[in-house]
């Protein structure tokens, strides 16, 4: 009976968090749908598809959508293939001050990006790549690269290192076995690296707000305009929920590389 009670105890408070995680997200498509502000032909609190027709007519709110997916697919086309390689050599090689670099790399991932926001305007500048999609995008790399490299380690330290020398012995070469031989075994880890750097890219605003002034907004920016003395609470719902299929997207895509890659060490 005590056992009874206990999993309709767990059972309960499991349905009521999870009704408290969605309830927000369920609010908040539902006034997407809502027309807050007066429009000709729609009254305001009519069910109205005009929010999402509104993101396709405004270029801004199209510009920020295509910055915020160039960002993405930039940062993990760079940080990913940069990753790989400086990973596996923390993981399989060793050499002088080998674990004080490897720490090294994450304590500058703990540093808040703000700290370095002058520093990199200035080199950016130098290289003329501020208020570039390429120049954010790269700003993106210098946080993500650090978390990269860390996750594959763990995945590519959990490989035996016999498979290594036994390929050797075989005649691959290294770029060959790591081709050939180590990509499909560290896949979901892969999957984990790239979904990390597409949350840090497409939520983040420091290094947009500070580097970019007309060209190269992200949605996250698109967004913070849209408040002003009459915000459209339905259009910017509708950018909110909008901006979240790319995630749902890629989440579902690699679903099932991410829920083998987050058991780490066990691939």
């Amino acid at each position: 009976m005590f056992l009874r009670a206990l999993s309709y105890i767990k059972t309960t408070g499991l349905i009521l968090f999870i009704v408290f995680a969605c309830l927000p997200l369920v609010q908040m498509t539902m006034i997407s749908f809502i027309a807050t502000l007066p429009r000709p032909g729609t009254d305001v609190g009519s069910l109205t598809l005009g929010n999402y027709a509104n993101i396709l007519s405004d270029p801004n709110l199209r510009a920020a959508f295509g910055n915020s997916i160039a960002y993405v697919l930039i940062n993990i086309c760079i940080t990913v293939p940069i990753a790989i390689p400086a990973a596996y050599a923390f993981s399989r090689m060793s050499f002088v001050g080998d674990k004080h670099l490897f720490f090294a790399f994450i304590a500058f991932r703990i540093t808040p990006p703000v700290v370095l926001t002058l520093p990199i305007f200035q080199l950016f500048s130098a290289l003329g790549i501020v208020n570039s999609v390429f120049g954010i995008a790269l700003a993106h790399c210098l946080f993500n690269l650090p978390i990269s490299i860390w996750i594959l380690q763990g995945f590519i330290s959990a490989i035996p290192k016999e498979q290594d020398e036994t390929a050797f012995l075989d005649g691959y070469s290294r770029p060959r076995f790591i081709w050939t031989l180590l990509l499909p075994q560290i896949a979901p880890g892969i999957a984990v690296t790239a979904f990390f750097c597409f949350m840090f890219s497409w939520v983040e605003v420091v290094f947009a707000r500070i580097l970019t002034t007309t060209n190269g907004k992200p949605i996250s920016m698109a967004i913070n305009a849209l408040f002003g003395f009459q915000t459209d609470i339905g259009l910017v719902m509708a950018v909110t929920v909008a901006s979240m299929i790319p995630g749902a997207v890629l989440v579902f895509s690699m679903r099932h590389h991410l829920s083998r890659g987050f058991k780490v060490g066990k691939i």
